[in-house]
């Protein structure tokens, strides 16, 4: 399969309805793909907090309307990355959207771990309560954020319901860059599971971003790493890897805590 990662510059200066424009653009030229990603929060920006309450959307909002058309027009399994959301019935949340090549908005994922401790994502948004996979022609996919990275306890989770792909878009910091990569590994090696992981460039809301968009292998193995500007990082694999590695080297075999390994299918 044919996977393209969109590091997306993100910028205060760009007003998100140009922005929004532009990675549907970018989106639409990806035709031959299989799977586009986008980053984390990419309309406003993941640390532009001032924006989140007067710019958040419903999931019938402006972006979801120009991704679902940019999915169709490139005929692309589209992760959307995530947008503000807002909930008529709740507050507001960091939640990701995933695309069918038909255009229809087939999955949602509300970002489970907040960052920011006391201040920022983890005061204003709510948080998601739902493990998300998703299964396309090419794999189980599992859902994930940014922060989640930090937590092994979800990707196993996603790994028992069945994931061998895990799509992690962000918007990760430049002065925290070196975690950002090690825990893309490990999370594969964890879960022998291909990690797809899109961050975005630039800086906004005071914050650069690392960028370094990575494609890790089952193995542990980076496949493609981007640099720290704007840039479409495209990468071929097969995932039938993921049962080779499981087979070849069964350590979900021995787990001895928790729930019992997934049965191979």
């Amino acid at each position: 399969m044919r996977a393209s990662l969109i590091q997306l510059a993100v910028s205060d200066a760009e007003p998100p309805a140009e922005r929004r424009a532009r990675a549907a653009s970018l989106v639409r030229a990806q035709t031959g793909a299989d799977l586009v990603v986008l980053p984390e929060l990419w309309p406003l920006g993941g640390f532009a907090y001032d924006l989140w309450s007067d710019g958040a959307e419903t999931l019938d909002g402006p972006t979801s309307d120009a991704m679902a058309a940019a999915a169709r027009a490139a005929g692309v399994w589209l992760h959307a990355g995530s947008i503000v959301e807002r909930d008529p019935d709740g507050p507001i949340y960091n939640t990701s959207l995933l695309f069918a090549p038909d255009g229809e908005l087939v999955h949602t994922y509300r970002k489970i771990h907040r960052f920011g401790f006391d201040s920022g994502e983890a005061v204003v948004m709510g948080a998601g309560q739902e493990i998300v996979t998703a299964a396309t022609d090419f794999g189980t996919l599992g859902l994930a954020t940014c922060y989640d990275l930090r937590f092994p306890e979800l990707f196993r989770a996603l790994l028992d319901a069945g994931a061998q792909l895990l799509v992690v878009p962000a918007a990760w910091p430049e002065r925290r860059r070196e975690h950002w990569t090690l825990l893309a590994r490990a999370r594969a090696v964890e879960e022998q599971a291909y990690v797809l992981a899109c961050n975005t460039a630039g800086t906004h809301g005071g914050v650069e971003q690392a960028g370094h968009s990575i494609v890790v292998d089952p193995w542990g193995r980076v496949l493609a790493e981007a640099g720290s500007g704007e840039q479409v990082l495209t990468v071929e694999f097969d995932p039938a890897e993921v049962a080779k590695a499981r087979a070849e080297f069964p350590v979900l075999r021995d787990r001895l805590l928790g729930i019992p390994a997934p049965v191979q299918r």
